[in-house]
C-alpha cells in the first residue's frame, strides 16, 4: 500500500492558519488542533530561553492561553502561526527571565539584610511597614480610576508594562503614561 504524500508547508501554514481563525470563533476543536501540531517548537523555544524543564512548561501554557484569548488578532497578511506564536513565547519567556531575576534580587536584598550584625528593633519595622502601607492605601485613593489600576496592577500584581497594555487593551505607551503620571501623583499626595 502506498502512503498518501504529506502535505507541503504551504499547505500545512494554511491548515494552522484556519485553526486559529477558527479558535477566535471559539472553536475549541481547531485550537487543539493548533496546539498540537506547534507545540514542540514553541516548547523547545522557551525551553532555550529558560533553562527549565518546570519554567518552560508553565510558560507554554500561558502562552496558548494568551493565544486562545488573542486569537483575533492574527492576521495571515502579517506572518505564519509559527511566527505569530513564537513571538509570543519569545516575549513571555523574557518576561519569566525578567521576573524571576527581580525576585531573586528581591530576595537577595532581603537575605543581605537578615545577615547584618546591627541590631533591629523588629516590632517598630513592624509599624513602620504598617504605617507606610496605610499612607500608599491613601495615596492610591486619592489618584483617579485609571491611574490606581495601572499602579496596583503593575506594583501589587507584579503586571509588566506590556502585560497591563494588554490586560486593559491599550497601547504600550498609554500604559506606561498612566503609571508614571499615577507615581508622579502618588509622590505629590504622600509629600515626598
Amino acid at each position: 500500500m502506498i502512503d498518501p504524500p504529506e502535505p507541503s508547508e504551504e499547505s500545512a501554514e494554511a491548515q494552522r492558519a484556519r485553526w486559529i481563525l477558527d479558535s477566535a470563533r471559539g472553536d475549541e476543536t481547531a485550537f487543539a488542533q493548533l496546539y498540537d501540531h506547534t507545540v514542540s517548537v514553541v516548547y523547545g523555544l522557551v525551553l532555550r530561553i529558560l533553562r527549565s524543564r518546570e519554567l518552560a512548561a508553565e510558560t507554554v501554557q500561558e502562552v496558548y492561553l494568551m493565544a486562545w484569548q488573542q486569537a483575533d488578532r492574527f492576521d495571515p497578511e502579517r506572518g505564519t502561526t509559527q511566527s505569530w506564536l513564537c513571538t509570543i513565547a519569545h516575549r513571555r519567556a523574557v518576561e519569566k527571565v525578567r521576573a524571576v531575576s527581580r525576585y531573586r534580587s528581591r530576595e537577595d536584598r532581603y537575605g543581605a539584610g537578615l545577615g547584618s550584625s546591627e541590631p533591629h528593633d523588629l516590632t517598630w519595622e513592624d509599624v513602620e511597614r504598617t504605617l507606610d502601607r496605610t499612607d500608599v492605601q491613601s495615596g492610591l485613593a486619592e489618584l483617579s480610576e485609571l491611574q490606581r489600576e495601572a499602579l496596583i496592577l503593575v506594583y501589587f500584581r507584579g503586571m509588566s508594562h506590556r502585560e497591563l497594555a494588554e490586560a486593559l487593551r491599550i497601547p504600550l505607551g498609554t500604559a506606561k503614561s498612566r503609571i508614571r503620571d499615577g507615581l508622579t501623583n502618588l509622590r505629590t499626595v504622600l509629600g515626598e
